[in-house]
């Protein structure tokens, strides 16, 4: 393979690193060592040339004229982002003697990393940070704030992350997208979809709190109450055993506890439902029939529903009914949540967890602003990359407090002088992905790929990679595996027997192919549940203290604000990533509030008003869209828009809670409430 960095022009193979599941194929065009074009690669048998607007305008972000260029140091206030250069020997220097300090003073715990997946590569994301941090031994983080939730209550149900591959879902007849705006987040999902319509005339059943751009081209849209869906999973199975819909023999070889929850559902009548979901009865009964006697017959689960109280238990439950149809043995059949377990690759051989020494105390990703404010003894250094956490971790408000503080030492390694970065003492200037050697593994297709270096390192910018050898040599670290290339931190990941899909896919093998599936296996040969069947019933859940069975669990009711609010993602960023980027804004347009019109009518609103939303945590403005795109009761807005879009109050996370979820310590940024009136 080639050294692409080192060629002036020509067309490169590369691999979207953003945290999306469909993960594309990209070609990137160079003209005199710059990238002036991305596009997808027609050859990638899952994404087909196809990319999104974000993609296919990333050179706007890679040559943004504010991109960081080299290391700085704060000069004014935290929060009003005055900096001035420094060396990246100043700043390596700085921030090891500071932290010497802090263990010498606090211990390491006192130190506390944040980051997640802005970037996907494995290496870039959870490579030589674990390993350095585990050395340090700093404060743990508990990376949840996406999908852990949900991965926790399949993990019950099916034994861990696997599910139909999507390559087969043009063969299905019904697909359904349970709280997911595929338009936006799962694109190629909704492409094979509509293969699956156009070849098989195969049925497209949208259910979700708006009617968004996948809503819309939908044959048949389910409108539902945010943090119900668990409850309508349970009224179907209802009706599935009520009316004979089932698959006896699946039940009989596969599952473990069906009896038990042909019971139990009794109490899950549709009318009762009905009341519950917003979801009439009839409807009710008409999707349960439709979703029995068609076959093959899929549901792509969303991350959206796994963002409430009960997210744990909603995707525990809605991944119960392939199993009551035996859909799991069709092609085509079945569903998706994740499918990161047929890609899992040897986490302990590439974050090193032997290097730790002790057990210190955990932070939830979720509950940073408490942490910063009120944890004991106190964080007193904080470290942020591949996240930005002044916008998109909940009760912003609160975190920007804790940030805000003289006495903490925060360090931001990012692209741009970030929200966050506004707050640090350090800020080191980051590679894009273009720039680094990885490997990625989709969560959602079947395929491992490569991204060998495209472009050199814009100007003084250092990957994650780098700058932890270089944090590591500054605080004297002699380990060897802060030695480790990242070729051979690659084949360390994918030397992994424990996971027989992954035979044969190696550094060396990858650099010749680009990308290589798994080796097919189904959801059937990998029932790691402790029965090695689908639970309908956990033994498990029974001893850590959850409802055995399938349950449907409202939601925290609070009664001072009337309105369930949902801030979903839009379809020109990726949480704040792009939202400094003028062309994705022009994309985007406007920051809009979804209200239904009877809401509207009762309130004096109009469409087009500008109204404030708030509850007791804050407040934004915002202009409302009004309409039925939404059920009465429910408010929803799309996307996290950066701080710099003038002086306007669009910092929507001021308004979501920093609850924890039921399992896994997920996130509930759906479940909070609030009010609105007009300006």
């Amino acid at each position: 393979m080639h050294n692409y960095q080192n060629e002036s022009d020509g067309i490169f193979p590369s691999v979207c690193s953003l945290d999306c599941p469909d993960q594309c194929g990209l070609l990137v065009h160079k003209q005199e060592g710059k990238i002036i074009k991305v596009e997808g690669d027609p050859n990638h048998p899952v994404t087909k040339g196809a990319i999104c607007n974000k993609v296919r305008n990333m050179t706007h972000r890679i040559y943004e004229s504010r991109r960081l260029k080299y290391p700085l140091k704060r000069v004014g206030p935290k929060g009003e982002g005055k900096f001035k250069r420094i060396s990246w020997e100043e700043a390596i220097k700085t921030i090891t003697t500071r932290w010497e300090d802090l263990i010498a003073t606090s211990g390491p715990e006192s130190i506390l990393p944040y980051s997640f997946y802005g970037n996907m590569g494995r290496i870039n994301s959870e490579g030589m940070d674990r390993r350095f941090f585990n050395r340090l031994g700093a404060s743990r983080l508990e990376r949840t704030i996406c999908s852990s939730a949900g991965s926790e209550g399949i993990r019950y149900t099916m034994g861990g992350g696997f599910g139909t591959d999507p390559e087969d879902t043009i063969h299905s007849k019904l697909i359904i997208f349970w709280g997911i705006n595929a338009v936006s987040t799962n694109m190629h999902q909704v492409a094979l979809a509509q293969k699956a319509r156009k070849e098989n005339g195969a049925k497209i059943v949208v259910i979700d709190v708006h009617k968004n751009q996948t809503g819309r081209l939908a044959d048949w849209f389910i409108p539902i109450k945010p943090g119900t869906d668990a409850a309508l999973a349970l009224a179907i199975m209802n009706i599935l055993f009520q009316e004979n819909l089932i698959d006896q023999e699946f039940l009989n070889q596969y599952t473990v506890g069906y009896k038990d929850l042909r019971k139990h559902v009794e109490q899950y009548d549709p009318v009762s439902v009905a009341a519950i979901t917003g979801v009439p009865a009839e409807d009710i009964y008409q999707l349960a029939r439709m979703y029995g006697t068609t076959s093959p017959s899929f549901i792509r689960i969303g991350n959206g529903i796994q963002h409430h109280d009960n997210g744990g238990m909603c995707i525990r439950t809605i991944s119960c009914l392939p199993a009551l149809t035996g859909q799991w043995q069709v092609r085509g059949g079945g569903a998706i949540k994740g499918n990161s377990g047929y890609l899992s690759f040897n986490k302990a051989a590439l974050q090193r967890p032997d290097l730790l020494k002790g057990t210190p105390r955990s932070v939830n990703m979720n509950l940073l602003g408490r942490a910063l404010l009120g944890e004991e003894p106190p964080i007193n250094s904080l470290y942020v990359y591949n996240s930005n956490p002044a916008i998109v971790a909940p009760d912003s408000n609160k975190v920007r407090e804790g940030l805000a503080r003289e006495d903490l030492f925060t360090v931001v390694h990012d692209l741009f002088l970030t929200e966050t970065a506004a707050y640090a003492d350090i800020v080191l200037p980051a590679t894009s992905s273009f720039e680094n050697k990885d490997f990625y593994t989709s969560y959602w297709h079947h395929y491992v790929q490569i991204q060998v270096p495209v472009i050199e390192n814009y100007y003084e910018s250092k990957s994650n990679t780098e700058v932890f050898r270089l944090l590591a040599t500054g605080l004297g670290f002699d380990d060897a595996a802060f030695q480790d290339t990242e070729e051979e931190m690659i084949n360390q990941a994918l030397d992994f027997q424990s996971n027989v899909c992954l035979t044969d896919i190696t550094y060396e093998s990858l650099k010749d192919n680009q990308y290589m599936k798994a080796n097919r296996r189904t959801v059937l040969d990998h029932l790691t549940t402790p029965s090695g069947k689908i639970e309908l019933y956990s033994e498990q859940m029974k001893k850590d203290g959850y409802p055995p069975l399938p349950t449907y669990i409202p939601c925290k009711d609070d009664e001072e604000f009337p309105f369930l609010f949902v801030p979903g993602p839009n379809h020109n960023f990726l949480n704040s990533t792009f939202s400094h980027q003028e062309k994705h804004q022009k994309l985007e347009k406007d920051f809009r509030l979804y209200m239904n019109e009877e809401d509207a009518l009762e309130k004096g609103i109009k469409d087009g008003d500008k109204v404030r939303i708030w509850n007791n945590l804050g407040d934004c403005e915002l202009t409302v869209s009004v309409g039925e795109k939404v059920l009465p009761g429910v408010l929803v807005t799309q996307g996290l828009w950066a701080d710099d879009t003038s002086d306007k109050k669009w910092l929507i996370n001021t308004l979501t809670p920093d609850r924890i979820a039921d399992m896994g310590g997920g996130a509930t940024f759906f479940s909070g409430k609030i009010d609105v009136t007009k300006i």
